[in-house]
């Protein structure tokens, strides 16, 4: 250990976190579907109408395989109390998500999740924690949706042997290793606008993490003004995959793998580019105004539209 006062990983990986409950209804869905775009354009898109209206009832919308990444949230909290851990939470960033979909989510549920420290790696100016969460219906028992969130600590590294930086994975394969962006043009784009409030809409979802919403926190953290949070852009990502991809059914979506790569600023226009290889789509967003790649992933499906 190359400083006792820093942290301490044995401590860390050795953490057990509490179980958690999570109640949400058709309302919940609702509102996220509309923070991370739905209806953006064209409030009746009878593509994505769905996911805010039924005329048969709410009970009957259907929920974005994205809604389930608000289930990993509960995690985050939780962090500042892993004895060993030591990090400034304003300088949090999310590095990647891991999503697998075991079945359609319905549109109000009351879910167990189960969380674990999946991963630590100390990467020397910052450190990297890997959270697991399964989330089980409580009714039921059944698993609905496991979550591996990545977060990148800035500053909270250097705890270790430079020569030989602790790591930690129970991993058996990360995700990201077989993803490489295609060279050819791709199968599809999709431009999207975010708006200025968004990330206030979003943050009604329940990540209300300051860095998003107050100007001072921002600037604090490097930004000047307020970023769009990882997983909205992720949102407005999978919903542009299903739209032109999965032909509007999001129960085609088996399982998502996102790597955020840059701010996104509440206002700026989403470019998602899909490149279809087989049960997989691989995906990259641009921020239309600076031209950057701000996320890029891939989306496994159970099977392929029809027309495609």
């Amino acid at each position: 250990m190359a400083d006792n006062s820093a942290c301490n990983p044995d401590l860390i990986i050795a953490h057990k976190f509490p179980d958690t409950t999570y109640v949400y209804t058709e309302r919940d869905v609702a509102v996220y579907a509309l923070g991370v775009g739905a209806c953006g354009r064209d409030a009746v898109d009878t593509d994505e109408l769905k996911y805010v209206y039924h005329e048969n009832g709410q009970q009957f919308i259907k929920v974005l395989p994205t809604f389930s990444t608000l289930f990993s949230l509960r995690g985050l909290p939780q962090l500042s109390g892993v004895p060993g851990l030591k990090f400034d939470k304003r300088l949090l960033l999310h590095g990647q998500q891991y999503i697998e979909i075991h079945k359609p989510l319905p549109s109000n549920a009351s879910i167990l999740n189960k969380t674990t420290i999946a991963g630590f790696h100390d990467k020397g100016k910052a450190a990297i924690i890997e959270l697991e969460t399964r989330s089980y219906e409580k009714e039921s028992g059944e698993l609905l949706t496991l979550n591996r969130t990545s977060v990148f600590l800035r500053g909270a590294g250097g705890f270790s042997d430079p020569s030989k930086p602790f790591t930690y994975s129970n991993y058996p394969v990360n995700p990201a290793s077989a993803m490489k962006i295609p060279k050819t043009q791709p199968f599809a784009v999709f431009e999207d606008c975010t708006q200025p409030p968004q990330a206030l809409l979003y943050r009604l979802s329940g990540d209300y993490n300051p860095l998003h919403s107050d100007p001072m926190i921002a600037k604090v953290a490097g930004f000047s003004r307020p970023i769009l949070h990882g997983l909205c852009t992720l949102g407005f990502a999978v919903r542009a995959i299903i739209k032109c991809i999965c032909r509007g059914d999001p129960d085609m979506v088996k399982s998502i793998f996102a790597r955020f790569v840059l701010h996104v600023y509440p206002g700026e226009a989403l470019i998602t580019e899909m490149w279809p290889e087989g049960l997989r789509v691989i995906y990259q967003v641009k921020a239309k105004e600076r031209n950057r790649a701000v996320l890029s992933g891939y989306v496994d499906l159970h099977r392929l539209a029809a027309s495609l």
